[in-house]
């Protein structure tokens, strides 16, 4: 329980950081959204080759999105992804009904212009665990209602 505390203070804090270390407007708002997607995407990487160390290959792209689901979200988030979607073409959902990093927020729709940088450094992660298994992908994350967020994964054919 301590660890998730530390992770989660952790995010919030490394998001005032990236916000607070930035001028204001528009335009840096975009900025600082990739950089905490790039940080989440190196983050990603490490996690994933320290995770498959003893893990013997995955078969196809739908066992490493299980991969992702079940055993990095549950090392990150203490539970597994709500559901998991694809229409066998590329394209996967994976949804959180109650996301941790978005329970710390309210769940009024005001906040909702707030979520995408909370969201940045999980997209980045999951697209730097997919890449380092040998993955190209786009990760875009969406909130329809707090603390429910869907993050779509569109992968990249070579």
């Amino acid at each position: 329980m301590a660890d998730e505390a530390l992770f989660q203070f952790l995010h919030s804090e490394l998001i005032q950081y990236i916000y607070k270390s930035g001028a204001n407007g528009e335009t840096e708002n975009g900025k600082n959204i990739t950089k905490l997607e790039a940080m989440g995407f190196r983050v990603g990487q490490g996690l994933i080759e320290r995770f498959t160390k003893e893990t013997p290959r995955f078969k196809d792209e739908l066992d490493v999105m299980k991969f992702i689901c079940k055993d990095l979200w549950t090392c990150l988030f203490k539970k597994q992804i709500d559901n998991l979607r694809t229409n066998h073409q590329g394209i996967y959902v994976l949804q959180d009904n109650s996301f941790r990093l978005l329970s710390q927020l309210s769940a009024g729709k005001q906040y909702l212009e707030h979520a995408p940088k909370y969201l940045a450094f999980t997209c980045g992660l999951v697209r730097g665990g997919l890449s380092d298994l040998g993955l190209k992908s786009v990760v875009t994350a969406e909130v329809a209602g707090m603390p429910a967020c869907k993050f779509q994964v569109m992968i990249l054919k070579a």
